[in-house]
């Protein structure tokens, strides 16, 4: 999947490289795709469109660059991993669901047969502390999943507050489950507005949807809230199927 570097006009940046840590996976070789993207998107203070080119390693040295347009590309070598440019987001999420539907939702997760268990966001392998534990289950008598989530102490940056690339990743897998199908598919496009970072410790909810489906391309939108009921964030993605071995 992934693409070599043709010539452009971006320029290296003079900021330490990008490196995934093991912890930050999606799937076992590579990282979540909502946190990668967070990590693109930090660099900018504006709200990014985040396409991703390619599976991004872990510990592995990746390299930032700035483009003429205001927005980044990440590589590894010569091979453009992520890039992200400015743009707009236009979202506007359901109502948020009652403590007690989330709470009954859960009892029906269908990511205990997915093939990425140990996943940060939505691994069943993980354990608070080490993942996110958001287990996005469908709301009974509504279009939407939605689950609990409260940050641990190690996704702050030191000032109390969940460091952004974490509320990317929170906003992440819980729109893959919003398509309501186990279809193998991986992030392609995220873009992700935060409103307000969230505190360490602070009772959330995250809900996702589904927006559109055609052939093997869906967008799916999701938001977080906060333990009062304030939208804190809200992201659009574009999962695309991965196509059968030998097609």
């Amino acid at each position: 999947m992934g693409q070599p570097h043709r010539e452009s006009s971006a320029r290296s940046l003079s900021l330490p490289s990008l490196i995934v840590a093991k912890r930050f996976c999606g799937p076992p070789t590579s990282a979540n795709g909502g946190y990668f993207a967070g990590l693109i998107a930090a660099l900018s203070p504006g709200t990014l469109s985040v396409r991703l080119k390619a599976p991004p390693p872990l510990e592995t040295e990746l390299t930032v660059f700035e483009t003429q347009d205001g927005g980044f590309e990440v590589r590894q070598g010569e091979t453009v991993m992520g890039e992200g440019s400015p743009a707009t987001l236009d979202l506007q999420p359901p109502a948020l669901p009652q403590r007690e539907e989330v709470v009954a939702a859960a009892r029906h997760y269908a990511g205990v047969s997915s093939p990425f268990p140990t996943c940060f966001v939505c691994g069943v392998d993980r354990s608070p502390g080490d993942g996110l534990c958001i287990f996005a289950s469908p709301v009974a008598g509504r279009d939407i999943v939605a689950a609990r989530w409260t940050p641990d102490v190690s996704l702050s940056r030191g000032d109390g507050k969940v460091r952004p690339e974490f509320m990317s990743a929170a906003l992440d897998c819980p729109g893959f489950f919003a398509l309501q199908s186990m279809q193998i598919r991986l992030l392609a496009q995220f873009i992700v507005q935060l409103e307000r970072r969230v505190e360490v410790g602070e009772p959330c909810t995250v809900i996702g949807w589904k927006i559109s489906s055609s052939g093997r391309k869906h967008e799916a939108g999701t938001a977080l809230f906060g333990a009062d009921g304030e939208l804190c964030g809200r992201a659009r993605a574009l999962w695309i199927d991965l196509r059968p071995t030998g097609a």
